[in-house]
Protein backbone atom coordinates (compact mmCIF):
# COMPACT_ATOMS: atom_id res chain seq x y z
CA UNK A 1 0.00 0.00 0.00
CA UNK A 2 1.46 3.46 -1.11
CA UNK A 3 1.64 5.69 2.18
CA UNK A 4 -0.10 8.65 2.08
CA UNK A 5 0.21 12.09 3.67
CA UNK A 6 -1.66 15.13 3.64
CA UNK A 7 0.09 18.79 4.19
CA UNK A 8 -2.03 22.02 4.98
CA UNK A 9 0.32 24.96 4.97
CA UNK A 10 -1.08 28.42 5.45
CA UNK A 11 0.17 31.07 3.79
CA UNK A 12 -0.35 34.88 4.84
CA UNK A 13 -1.53 36.59 1.25
CA UNK A 14 -5.10 35.97 1.00
CA UNK A 15 -5.79 39.30 -1.11
CA UNK A 16 -3.31 39.01 -4.25
CA UNK A 17 -4.18 35.89 -6.74
CA UNK A 18 -1.25 36.30 -8.50
CA UNK A 19 0.97 35.79 -5.53
CA UNK A 20 -1.41 32.46 -4.05
CA UNK A 21 -0.75 31.45 -7.89
CA UNK A 22 2.94 31.73 -7.35
CA UNK A 23 2.64 29.78 -4.25
CA UNK A 24 0.41 26.77 -5.59
CA UNK A 25 2.46 26.70 -8.95
CA UNK A 26 5.47 26.28 -6.97
CA UNK A 27 4.09 23.55 -4.78
CA UNK A 28 2.44 21.53 -7.98
CA UNK A 29 5.74 21.80 -9.97
CA UNK A 30 7.86 20.08 -6.84
CA UNK A 31 5.66 18.14 -6.08
CA UNK A 32 5.15 16.50 -9.73
CA UNK A 33 3.03 13.71 -10.24
CA UNK A 34 3.34 12.02 -6.94
CA UNK A 35 1.82 14.95 -4.96
CA UNK A 36 -2.47 16.74 -5.62
CA UNK A 37 -3.47 19.67 -4.99
CA UNK A 38 -6.89 19.02 -3.07
CA UNK A 39 -7.81 22.65 -2.04
CA UNK A 40 -7.18 26.22 -2.26
CA UNK A 41 -8.93 28.48 0.29
CA UNK A 42 -8.37 32.12 0.50
CA UNK A 43 -9.78 34.71 2.79
CA UNK A 44 -9.33 38.72 2.23
CA UNK A 45 -10.56 39.55 5.61
CA UNK A 46 -7.89 37.07 7.56
CA UNK A 47 -5.57 37.93 4.35
CA UNK A 48 -4.78 34.54 4.45
CA UNK A 49 -4.57 31.44 2.16
CA UNK A 50 -4.64 27.30 3.20
CA UNK A 51 -3.41 25.10 0.84
CA UNK A 52 -4.27 21.36 0.94
CA UNK A 53 -2.15 19.00 -0.97
CA UNK A 54 -1.88 15.00 -0.26
CA UNK A 55 1.46 12.70 -1.89
CA UNK A 56 4.18 10.71 -1.44
CA UNK A 57 5.56 11.81 2.36
CA UNK A 58 9.10 12.83 0.65
CA UNK A 59 7.53 14.26 -2.91
CA UNK A 60 4.86 15.86 -0.45
CA UNK A 61 7.81 17.43 1.65
CA UNK A 62 9.66 18.98 -1.57
CA UNK A 63 6.39 20.52 -2.34
CA UNK A 64 5.61 22.26 0.92
CA UNK A 65 9.33 23.08 0.98
CA UNK A 66 8.89 24.51 -2.59
CA UNK A 67 5.91 26.76 -1.13
CA UNK A 68 7.78 28.28 1.49
CA UNK A 69 10.50 29.42 -0.49
CA UNK A 70 8.23 31.02 -3.27
CA UNK A 71 5.79 32.44 -0.22
CA UNK A 72 9.41 33.81 1.48
CA UNK A 73 10.18 35.99 -1.63
CA UNK A 74 6.98 37.04 -2.43
CA UNK A 75 5.31 38.37 0.99
CA UNK A 76 6.46 40.88 3.11
CA UNK A 77 5.45 40.63 6.92
CA UNK A 78 6.56 44.14 7.10
CA UNK A 79 3.36 45.35 4.90
CA UNK A 80 1.45 42.80 5.99
CA UNK A 81 -2.37 43.70 7.85
CA UNK A 82 -4.98 40.87 8.27
CA UNK A 83 -7.34 39.32 11.31
CA UNK A 84 -5.69 36.08 11.94
CA UNK A 85 -2.24 36.12 14.43
CA UNK A 86 0.81 34.87 11.77
CA UNK A 87 4.41 34.52 12.52
CA UNK A 88 5.88 34.31 8.64
CA UNK A 89 4.96 34.08 5.15
CA UNK A 90 4.50 30.73 5.30
CA UNK A 91 2.64 30.71 9.23
CA UNK A 92 2.40 27.13 10.01
CA UNK A 93 3.33 23.51 7.86
CA UNK A 94 1.55 20.91 9.47
CA UNK A 95 2.36 16.90 8.02
CA UNK A 96 -0.98 14.90 8.87
CA UNK A 97 -1.00 10.74 8.01
CA UNK A 98 -3.61 9.63 5.70
CA UNK A 99 -2.67 6.06 4.62
CA UNK A 100 0.39 3.63 5.36
CA UNK A 101 1.92 6.05 7.67
CA UNK A 102 2.46 6.64 10.95
CA UNK A 103 1.87 10.32 13.63
CA UNK A 104 5.91 9.12 13.94
CA UNK A 105 7.07 9.06 10.51
CA UNK A 106 5.32 12.81 9.95
CA UNK A 107 7.31 13.81 13.03
CA UNK A 108 10.32 13.07 11.39
CA UNK A 109 8.97 14.08 8.03
CA UNK A 110 8.61 17.56 10.14
CA UNK A 111 12.11 17.80 11.45
CA UNK A 112 14.13 16.88 7.97
CA UNK A 113 12.11 19.33 6.33
CA UNK A 114 12.50 21.91 9.11
CA UNK A 115 16.22 21.25 8.81
CA UNK A 116 16.37 22.15 5.21
CA UNK A 117 14.11 25.11 5.95
CA UNK A 118 16.33 26.69 8.36
CA UNK A 119 19.69 25.74 6.48
CA UNK A 120 18.93 26.32 2.60
CA UNK A 121 16.48 29.47 3.14
CA UNK A 122 17.89 30.92 6.25
CA UNK A 123 14.44 31.16 7.80
CA UNK A 124 13.66 30.37 11.69
CA UNK A 125 11.78 27.69 11.91
CA UNK A 126 9.66 25.74 15.34
CA UNK A 127 8.58 22.26 15.32
CA UNK A 128 5.17 22.14 17.19
CA UNK A 129 2.11 19.72 17.93
CA UNK A 130 3.55 16.05 18.14
CA UNK A 131 6.65 17.36 16.51
CA UNK A 132 7.39 20.05 19.87
CA UNK A 133 11.35 19.15 20.78
CA UNK A 134 10.06 21.01 24.03
CA UNK A 135 6.43 20.93 25.74
CA UNK A 136 5.86 24.63 25.59
CA UNK A 137 6.03 24.31 22.01
CA UNK A 138 2.96 22.07 21.41
CA UNK A 139 0.35 24.35 21.42
CA UNK A 140 0.25 26.29 18.30
CA UNK A 141 -1.23 29.35 19.76
CA UNK A 142 1.95 29.71 22.42
CA UNK A 143 4.47 29.49 19.43
CA UNK A 144 2.35 32.53 17.72
CA UNK A 145 1.92 34.49 21.14
CA UNK A 146 2.64 38.33 20.38
CA UNK A 147 3.19 37.45 16.48
CA UNK A 148 5.56 38.51 14.24
CA UNK A 149 6.02 42.03 15.61
CA UNK A 150 6.68 40.43 19.05
CA UNK A 151 9.39 38.06 17.34
CA UNK A 152 11.75 40.53 16.13
CA UNK A 153 11.38 42.02 19.40
CA UNK A 154 12.74 38.94 21.25
CA UNK A 155 14.70 36.43 18.60
CA UNK A 156 17.98 36.42 19.63
CA UNK A 157 17.55 38.24 23.22
CA UNK A 158 14.84 35.99 24.76
CA UNK A 159 16.07 32.42 25.17
CA UNK A 160 12.41 30.97 24.88
CA UNK A 161 12.32 32.38 21.44
CA UNK A 162 15.67 30.50 20.22
CA UNK A 163 14.25 28.27 16.76
CA UNK A 164 14.64 24.35 16.58
CA UNK A 165 16.55 25.65 13.00
CA UNK A 166 17.40 28.41 11.04
CA UNK A 167 19.17 31.35 12.49
CA UNK A 168 18.32 33.42 15.81
CA UNK A 169 17.15 36.52 13.39
CA UNK A 170 14.21 37.17 11.55
CA UNK A 171 13.45 38.92 8.35
CA UNK A 172 10.53 39.77 6.47
CA UNK A 173 9.85 36.66 5.94
CA UNK A 174 9.00 36.03 9.29
CA UNK A 175 9.67 32.30 10.87
CA UNK A 176 8.11 28.65 9.75
CA UNK A 177 6.47 26.80 12.09
CA UNK A 178 6.38 23.16 11.25
CA UNK A 179 4.79 20.41 12.82
CA UNK A 180 2.77 16.88 12.79
CA UNK A 181 -0.91 16.38 13.67
CA UNK A 182 -3.70 14.15 13.56
CA UNK A 183 -6.47 15.49 11.03
CA UNK A 184 -7.66 18.95 12.10
CA UNK A 185 -11.54 20.48 11.14
CA UNK A 186 -11.19 24.18 10.72
CA UNK A 187 -14.72 25.21 10.99
CA UNK A 188 -16.04 28.59 11.11
CA UNK A 189 -19.58 29.40 12.25
CA UNK A 190 -21.12 33.06 11.14
CA UNK A 191 -23.92 35.38 13.33
CA UNK A 192 -26.07 37.95 12.01
CA UNK A 193 -24.66 40.05 14.30
CA UNK A 194 -21.76 42.39 13.92
CA UNK A 195 -20.77 42.79 17.06
CA UNK A 196 -17.42 40.88 17.13
CA UNK A 197 -17.54 40.70 21.27
CA UNK A 198 -20.22 38.48 20.70
CA UNK A 199 -17.82 36.23 19.01
CA UNK A 200 -14.94 36.42 21.57
CA UNK A 201 -17.71 35.35 24.27
CA UNK A 202 -19.15 32.49 22.66
CA UNK A 203 -15.62 31.66 21.44
CA UNK A 204 -14.53 31.64 25.13
CA UNK A 205 -17.31 29.80 26.14
CA UNK A 206 -16.59 26.62 23.88
CA UNK A 207 -12.94 26.01 23.55
CA UNK A 208 -11.14 23.95 25.64
CA UNK A 209 -8.29 26.08 27.21
CA UNK A 210 -11.10 28.38 28.47
CA UNK A 211 -13.18 25.43 29.69
CA UNK A 212 -15.43 24.32 27.15
CA UNK A 213 -15.30 21.18 24.95
CA UNK A 214 -12.03 19.42 24.96
CA UNK A 215 -10.03 19.05 21.26
CA UNK A 216 -11.60 22.45 19.96
CA UNK A 217 -9.58 25.82 19.91
CA UNK A 218 -12.04 28.83 19.67
CA UNK A 219 -11.85 32.83 18.24
CA UNK A 220 -13.79 35.52 17.30
CA UNK A 221 -13.22 37.65 14.39
CA UNK A 222 -15.32 40.29 12.25
CA UNK A 223 -15.43 39.15 8.84
CA UNK A 224 -17.35 40.70 5.80
CA UNK A 225 -19.31 42.77 8.38
CA UNK A 226 -20.21 39.42 10.39
CA UNK A 227 -19.39 38.11 13.52
CA UNK A 228 -17.39 34.80 13.20
CA UNK A 229 -16.62 32.26 15.58
CA UNK A 230 -13.39 30.64 13.90
CA UNK A 231 -12.59 26.96 15.21
CA UNK A 232 -10.18 23.93 15.24
CA UNK A 233 -11.64 21.27 15.86
CA UNK A 234 -8.48 18.90 16.58
CA UNK A 235 -10.23 15.43 16.98
CA UNK A 236 -13.60 15.45 15.61
CA UNK A 237 -13.73 11.86 16.60
CA UNK A 238 -13.93 12.63 20.51
CA UNK A 239 -15.83 15.92 19.87
CA UNK A 240 -18.09 15.79 17.22
CA UNK A 241 -19.19 18.52 14.79
CA UNK A 242 -22.56 18.39 15.48
CA UNK A 243 -22.25 18.62 19.41
CA UNK A 244 -19.85 21.98 18.70
CA UNK A 245 -22.41 23.75 16.48
CA UNK A 246 -25.31 22.99 18.96
CA UNK A 247 -23.23 24.63 21.61
CA UNK A 248 -22.47 27.66 19.25
CA UNK A 249 -26.11 28.09 18.67
CA UNK A 250 -27.47 27.84 21.87
CA UNK A 251 -24.39 30.19 23.35
CA UNK A 252 -25.70 32.67 20.90
CA UNK A 253 -29.06 32.73 21.37
CA UNK A 254 -28.00 34.01 25.01
CA UNK A 255 -26.45 37.06 23.47
CA UNK A 256 -29.65 37.33 21.25
CA UNK A 257 -27.78 36.37 18.30
CA UNK A 258 -28.29 33.34 15.81
CA UNK A 259 -26.07 31.60 13.49
CA UNK A 260 -26.80 32.52 9.80
CA UNK A 261 -24.36 29.75 8.32
CA UNK A 262 -21.02 27.86 8.15
CA UNK A 263 -18.11 27.06 6.18
CA UNK A 264 -14.98 25.21 6.19
CA UNK A 265 -11.45 26.06 5.24
CA UNK A 266 -9.50 23.30 3.64
CA UNK A 267 -11.04 19.67 3.16
CA UNK A 268 -12.80 17.62 5.79
CA UNK A 269 -12.79 13.82 6.14
CA UNK A 270 -16.01 12.19 4.98
CA UNK A 271 -16.58 10.03 7.99
CA UNK A 272 -17.16 13.62 9.65
CA UNK A 273 -20.01 14.74 7.77
CA UNK A 274 -21.01 10.97 8.29
CA UNK A 275 -21.04 11.22 11.97
CA UNK A 276 -22.88 14.54 11.29
CA UNK A 277 -25.46 13.45 9.42
CA UNK A 278 -26.15 10.51 11.56
CA UNK A 279 -26.70 12.38 14.72
CA UNK A 280 -28.95 14.79 12.92
CA UNK A 281 -31.12 12.50 10.96
CA UNK A 282 -31.41 9.97 13.58
CA UNK A 283 -29.68 7.37 11.55
CA UNK A 284 -28.93 4.83 14.28
CA UNK A 285 -27.95 2.09 11.73
CA UNK A 286 -25.65 3.97 9.53
CA UNK A 287 -22.69 2.30 8.95
CA UNK A 288 -19.32 3.24 6.82
CA UNK A 289 -20.25 0.66 4.19
CA UNK A 290 -23.67 2.05 3.87
CA UNK A 291 -22.00 4.89 2.01
CA UNK A 292 -21.02 4.83 -1.31
CA UNK A 293 -17.80 6.52 -1.37
CA UNK A 294 -16.32 4.10 1.04
CA UNK A 295 -17.49 1.08 -1.10
CA UNK A 296 -15.58 2.70 -3.98
CA UNK A 297 -12.62 3.39 -1.84
CA UNK A 298 -12.14 0.04 -1.22
CA UNK A 299 -11.38 -0.17 -5.31
CA UNK A 300 -7.85 -1.27 -6.36
CA UNK A 301 -5.70 1.63 -6.46
CA UNK A 302 -3.80 2.38 -9.88
CA UNK A 303 0.05 1.75 -9.84
CA UNK A 304 2.25 4.50 -11.07
CA UNK A 305 3.48 4.37 -14.45
CA UNK A 306 6.26 1.43 -15.18
CA UNK A 307 10.12 2.44 -15.73
CA UNK A 308 9.29 1.01 -19.47
CA UNK A 309 6.29 3.42 -20.01
CA UNK A 310 8.62 6.34 -18.36
CA UNK A 311 11.13 5.11 -21.30
CA UNK A 312 8.21 5.27 -24.27
CA UNK A 313 7.22 9.06 -23.08
CA UNK A 314 10.61 9.81 -23.77
CA UNK A 315 10.91 8.07 -26.58
CA UNK A 316 8.08 10.02 -27.95
CA UNK A 317 7.92 13.22 -29.78
CA UNK A 318 6.89 15.44 -27.50
CA UNK A 319 8.99 18.32 -25.49
CA UNK A 320 8.41 16.38 -21.82
CA UNK A 321 9.72 14.51 -20.47
CA UNK A 322 13.14 15.80 -21.71
CA UNK A 323 16.80 15.72 -20.43
CA UNK A 324 15.69 17.07 -16.81
CA UNK A 325 13.09 14.14 -16.10
CA UNK A 326 15.74 11.06 -17.91
CA UNK A 327 18.65 13.19 -15.25
CA UNK A 328 16.27 12.84 -12.64
CA UNK A 329 15.79 8.63 -13.58
CA UNK A 330 19.04 7.95 -13.73
CA UNK A 331 19.64 9.60 -10.22
CA UNK A 332 17.20 7.72 -8.98
CA UNK A 333 18.53 4.21 -10.13
CA UNK A 334 21.78 5.27 -8.85
CA UNK A 335 20.38 5.80 -5.14
CA UNK A 336 18.69 2.54 -5.63
CA UNK A 337 22.06 0.69 -6.23
CA UNK A 338 23.59 1.83 -3.50
CA UNK A 339 20.65 1.28 -1.55
CA UNK A 340 20.85 -2.14 -2.44
CA UNK A 341 24.66 -2.52 -1.59
CA UNK A 342 24.21 -1.25 2.26
CA UNK A 343 21.63 -3.85 1.91
CA UNK A 344 23.95 -6.52 0.76
CA UNK A 345 26.27 -5.47 3.48
CA UNK A 346 24.49 -4.51 6.78
CA UNK A 347 23.39 -8.11 7.88
CA UNK A 348 26.51 -9.78 6.66
CA UNK A 349 29.05 -10.72 10.29
CA UNK A 350 31.81 -9.95 7.90
CA UNK A 351 30.68 -6.24 7.40
CA UNK A 352 29.50 -5.86 11.60
CA UNK A 353 31.90 -3.33 12.45
CA UNK A 354 30.03 -0.75 9.50
CA UNK A 355 26.78 -1.61 10.35
CA UNK A 356 25.92 1.51 11.89
CA UNK A 357 27.45 3.40 9.30
CA UNK A 358 25.73 1.28 6.49
CA UNK A 359 22.12 1.94 8.17
CA UNK A 360 22.82 5.11 7.66
CA UNK A 361 23.95 5.34 3.92
CA UNK A 362 20.84 3.13 3.36
CA UNK A 363 18.50 5.79 4.95
CA UNK A 364 19.91 8.50 3.29
CA UNK A 365 19.70 7.05 0.20
CA UNK A 366 16.23 5.92 -0.21
CA UNK A 367 15.33 9.67 1.12
CA UNK A 368 17.35 10.85 -1.91
CA UNK A 369 16.17 8.08 -4.33
CA UNK A 370 12.39 9.46 -3.78
CA UNK A 371 13.22 13.10 -4.18
CA UNK A 372 14.93 12.03 -7.37
CA UNK A 373 11.45 10.06 -8.21
CA UNK A 374 9.69 12.76 -7.64
CA UNK A 375 11.97 15.20 -9.58
CA UNK A 376 11.05 13.24 -12.88
CA UNK A 377 7.68 14.46 -12.81
CA UNK A 378 8.47 17.76 -11.38
CA UNK A 379 10.60 18.80 -13.85
CA UNK A 380 8.16 17.95 -16.73
CA UNK A 381 5.72 19.75 -14.80
CA UNK A 382 8.27 22.88 -14.50
CA UNK A 383 8.80 22.77 -18.57
CA UNK A 384 5.06 22.75 -19.09
CA UNK A 385 4.78 25.56 -17.18
CA UNK A 386 7.14 27.29 -19.40
CA UNK A 387 5.59 26.31 -22.53
CA UNK A 388 2.21 27.90 -20.93
CA UNK A 389 3.61 30.88 -20.28
CA UNK A 390 4.66 31.07 -23.89
CA UNK A 391 1.17 30.42 -24.67
CA UNK A 392 -0.20 33.66 -22.94
CA UNK A 393 -1.69 36.81 -25.01
CA UNK A 394 0.78 39.75 -25.85
CA UNK A 395 -1.20 42.00 -27.01
CA UNK A 396 -1.31 45.05 -24.85
CA UNK A 397 1.19 46.50 -22.46
CA UNK A 398 -0.85 44.79 -19.35
CA UNK A 399 -0.79 41.44 -21.05
CA UNK A 400 3.16 41.74 -21.65
CA UNK A 401 3.12 42.46 -18.17
CA UNK A 402 1.50 39.53 -17.40
CA UNK A 403 3.29 37.66 -19.79
CA UNK A 404 7.22 38.37 -19.10
CA UNK A 405 6.56 37.68 -14.91
CA UNK A 406 5.16 34.31 -15.92
CA UNK A 407 7.73 33.58 -17.59
CA UNK A 408 10.44 34.20 -15.30
CA UNK A 409 8.40 32.52 -12.59
CA UNK A 410 8.61 29.49 -15.10
CA UNK A 411 11.85 29.93 -15.77
CA UNK A 412 12.67 29.64 -12.50
CA UNK A 413 10.88 27.04 -11.41
CA UNK A 414 12.54 24.67 -14.06
CA UNK A 415 15.91 25.87 -12.96
CA UNK A 416 15.58 24.78 -9.66
CA UNK A 417 13.94 21.51 -10.39
CA UNK A 418 17.47 20.53 -12.44
CA UNK A 419 19.19 21.94 -9.48
CA UNK A 420 17.58 20.00 -6.83
CA UNK A 421 18.30 16.80 -8.68
CA UNK A 422 21.92 17.75 -9.70
CA UNK A 423 21.99 18.36 -5.58
CA UNK A 424 20.37 15.14 -5.01
CA UNK A 425 22.87 13.09 -7.56
CA UNK A 426 26.29 14.76 -5.74
CA UNK A 427 25.25 13.49 -2.87
CA UNK A 428 24.27 9.85 -4.04
CA UNK A 429 27.63 10.03 -5.94
CA UNK A 430 29.32 10.74 -2.40
CA UNK A 431 26.96 7.70 -0.67
CA UNK A 432 27.99 5.15 -3.66
CA UNK A 433 31.92 5.90 -2.28
CA UNK A 434 31.09 5.17 1.11
CA UNK A 435 29.44 1.70 0.04
CA UNK A 436 32.42 1.47 -2.28
CA UNK A 437 34.73 1.37 0.52
CA UNK A 438 32.89 -0.09 3.28
CA UNK A 439 30.28 -2.11 1.89
CA UNK A 440 30.00 -5.94 0.76
CA UNK A 441 32.79 -7.00 -1.86
CA UNK A 442 30.57 -8.70 -4.18
CA UNK A 443 28.48 -5.48 -4.48
CA UNK A 444 31.61 -3.46 -5.69
CA UNK A 445 30.42 -3.50 -10.08
CA UNK A 446 27.35 -2.45 -8.21
CA UNK A 447 28.56 0.58 -6.21
CA UNK A 448 30.59 1.48 -9.18
CA UNK A 449 27.81 1.51 -11.30
CA UNK A 450 25.84 3.68 -8.82
CA UNK A 451 28.54 6.17 -9.04
CA UNK A 452 28.75 6.69 -12.71
CA UNK A 453 24.87 6.62 -13.15
CA UNK A 454 24.82 9.76 -10.19
CA UNK A 455 27.65 11.11 -12.17
CA UNK A 456 25.92 11.22 -15.34
CA UNK A 457 22.45 12.18 -13.59
CA UNK A 458 24.81 15.57 -12.30
CA UNK A 459 25.96 16.62 -15.84
CA UNK A 460 22.50 16.13 -17.56
CA UNK A 461 20.87 18.04 -14.71
CA UNK A 462 23.48 20.77 -14.91
CA UNK A 463 22.92 21.16 -18.61
CA UNK A 464 19.15 21.64 -18.47
CA UNK A 465 20.01 24.06 -15.23
CA UNK A 466 22.45 26.34 -17.46
CA UNK A 467 20.13 26.32 -20.11
CA UNK A 468 17.77 27.28 -18.43
CA UNK A 469 19.43 29.71 -16.15
CA UNK A 470 19.96 31.73 -19.38
CA UNK A 471 16.56 33.09 -19.28
CA UNK A 472 17.17 34.51 -16.15
CA UNK A 473 19.79 37.23 -16.35
CA UNK A 474 18.70 39.63 -13.97
CA UNK A 475 17.86 37.39 -11.48
CA UNK A 476 20.80 37.47 -8.51
CA UNK A 477 20.27 33.97 -7.58
CA UNK A 478 21.36 32.92 -11.24
CA UNK A 479 24.79 33.23 -11.21
CA UNK A 480 25.58 31.66 -7.91
CA UNK A 481 23.41 28.32 -9.08
CA UNK A 482 24.99 28.26 -12.58
CA UNK A 483 28.65 28.25 -10.25
CA UNK A 484 27.25 26.07 -7.86
CA UNK A 485 26.72 23.08 -10.55
CA UNK A 486 30.01 23.41 -12.23
CA UNK A 487 31.40 22.80 -8.49
CA UNK A 488 28.94 20.03 -7.93
CA UNK A 489 30.30 18.83 -11.42
CA UNK A 490 33.64 18.73 -10.49
CA UNK A 491 33.52 17.52 -7.27
CA UNK A 492 31.52 14.80 -8.52
CA UNK A 493 33.97 13.87 -10.88
CA UNK A 494 36.85 13.53 -7.94
CA UNK A 495 34.15 10.91 -6.49
CA UNK A 496 34.22 8.84 -8.92
CA UNK A 497 37.38 8.59 -9.44
CA UNK A 498 37.79 7.66 -5.46
CA UNK A 499 35.56 4.81 -6.50
CA UNK A 500 37.25 3.38 -9.18
CA UNK A 501 40.03 3.56 -7.22
CA UNK A 502 38.26 2.11 -4.41
CA UNK A 503 36.62 -0.44 -6.36
CA UNK A 504 40.34 -1.70 -7.81
CA UNK A 505 41.78 -1.61 -4.36
CA UNK A 506 39.12 -3.98 -2.81
CA UNK A 507 38.74 -6.19 -6.03
CA UNK A 508 42.52 -7.00 -6.08
CA UNK A 509 42.70 -8.14 -2.44
CA UNK A 510 39.48 -10.20 -2.67
CA UNK A 511 40.91 -11.91 -5.57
Amino acid sequence: MQSLVECVPNFSEGRRPEVIAAIVAAIRSAGGEQVQVLDVSSDADHNRTVVTFVGDPEAVSAAAFAGIARAAELIDLDRHQGEHPRLGATDVVPFVPIRGISLADCVALAVRLGERVGRELGLPVYLYEAAAAIPERSNLADVRKGEYELLKQEIGVNAKRTPDFGPERVGPAGAVIIGARQFLVAYNIYLDTANVAVAEKIARAIRHLSGGLRFVKAKGFLVEGRAQVSMNLTDFTKTPIARVQEMVKREAERYGARVTHSELVGLIPQRALVDAAQWYLQLDNLKPEMVLESRLDAAPVAEPPSSTAFIDQLAAGTATPGGGAAAAFAGGMAAALVAMVARLTINKRKYADVKTRLLSVLERAEALRAVLTAGVAEDSAAFTEVMAAYALPRDTPEQVEAFTAALLIAYRVATEAPLRAARAAAEVAGLALTVAELGNVNALSDAASGAHLARAALIAAAHNVRINARELEDAPEAEGWLAEVDSLQNETEAVVAAVEAAVKARGSGAA
